[in-house]
């Protein structure tokens, strides 16, 4: 009966250890989600942002032009 008792001791503590082991995995990959999509998310305000000062920047066209030339 001790050997039996042993042995679901060890099972036990197998099986505690196995499942710290999956909480840590489980705790990395959720980190490692997260950075990939503020990297995602940054990327694309970026891009966004790149857009926008384009177009904020672009040549004027002649109609602009003359306009400011009269102010």
């Amino acid at each position: 009966m001790r050997k039996v008792e042993r042995v679901s001791s060890l099972k036990s503590e197998l099986l505690d250890i196995f499942m710290s082991m999956e909480v840590v995995e489980h705790e990395q990959r959720s980190r490692t989600a997260a950075q990939r999509n503020l990297r995602a998310r940054r990327g694309i305000e970026l891009h966004n942002e790149f857009k926008r000062l384009t177009r904020d920047i672009a040549p004027l066209t002649d109609e602009e032009l003359v306009e400011d030339e009269m102010h």
